[in-house]
């Protein structure tokens, strides 16, 4: 069995009136992330994670933020396709594991949610 680790990070400015979207989860917050997509900086590390490993295209350049398919795009739906493309290439994903740092909104109350829907 071909282990292979993929390392991923994403970082976006926040906005008053944008939505604060984390591992597919709204969080309610006063600021939202700036972005193309819906902005989910944990989903998009993922992302950038398992493309990585698979030694393929970075998110920017697999879901260029160029085109307009991907406006407000919610991340999950680039999850599932980057999933696919694992499947296609004959890896299975066993476990992932991510570290996320902001001051505020607090995410303790979230975390469980989060990792329900990313699982």
């Amino acid at each position: 069995m071909e282990i292979r680790c993929g390392i991923g990070y994403d970082i976006h400015s926040l906005k008053k009136g944008k939505k604060f979207i984390l591992g597919n989860v709204l969080i309610p917050y006063e600021k939202g992330f700036i972005a193309h997509s819906d902005g989910d900086v944990l989903i998009h590390s993922i992302i950038d994670s398992l493309l990585g490993a698979l030694a393929i295209k970075d998110i920017g350049r697999l879901f260029p933020d160029t085109d307009i398919y991907y406006k407000d795009i919610d991340s999950s739906i680039l999850l599932q396709k980057v999933n696919n493309l694992v499947k296609e290439k004959g890896y299975i994903i066993s476990n992932i594991d991510t570290t996320i740092l902001c001051e505020k909104p607090k995410l303790s109350n979230y975390i469980d949610s989060i990792r329900e829907r990313l699982s």
